[in-house]
């Protein structure tokens, strides 16, 4: 249970601090996209099962202030946070390589889906443009917030698993 109110706090200030102070420190109206990060971080930290819910409830919560198709979002980070889950079993906490590779990748994956329902569709096929001006300075934007929020999302992990861990010997 505190897992779970924890982790709805950290998606809660995530999505507060991407809508509010980081559209303020926008470079060229590009923000970091912090729950992407936090979907990615909590999959291959957590797994599959924990990954999809935390993209669920991320994407939904996206949808519902701000998506123009309900559920669009909810369904695109429910399977970022799956795919995510699938390397838990690579998933070291020394190492950062991984996280910020599996990161940068769910990043472009959205974008790339995003343009391709919500622009494709809608006959505004220049993709050149849509690269170069929101999809690279959106993912270098994420990495370098990546580096700080990662940190802090593995400390809250890990400090949630030894309490899980000491709790669980007070009952055995």
């Amino acid at each position: 249970m505190r897992r779970k109110i924890i982790v709805s706090i950290i998606i809660a200030i995530c999505y507060l601090l991407q809508s509010t102070l980081f559209q303020r420190l926008a470079f060229a109206s590009i923000s970091p996209n912090l729950l992407i990060i936090v979907v990615s971080a909590f999959g291959f930290m957590r797994g599959k099962k924990e990954g999809m819910f935390i993209g669920f409830f991320c994407g939904l919560l996206l949808d519902i202030f701000g998506g123009r198709i309900l559920g669009m979002y909810a369904l695109l980070y429910m399977y970022i946070g799956y795919l995510n889950g699938r390397f838990r079993k690579l998933f070291y906490p020394e190492d950062i390589k991984l996280p910020m590779l599996l990161i940068a990748g769910s990043d472009i994956a959205c974008n790339l889906l995003i343009y391709f329902f919500l622009f494709l569709f809608r006959n505004r096929y220049d993709f050149r443009f849509y690269l170069l001006h929101i999809m690279v300075p959106e993912l270098v934007y994420t990495m370098v917030v990546t580096i700080f929020l990662y940190a802090l999302i593995l400390d809250i992990n890990q400090r949630l698993e030894v309490i899980e861990k000491r709790s669980a010997t007070k009952f055995v």
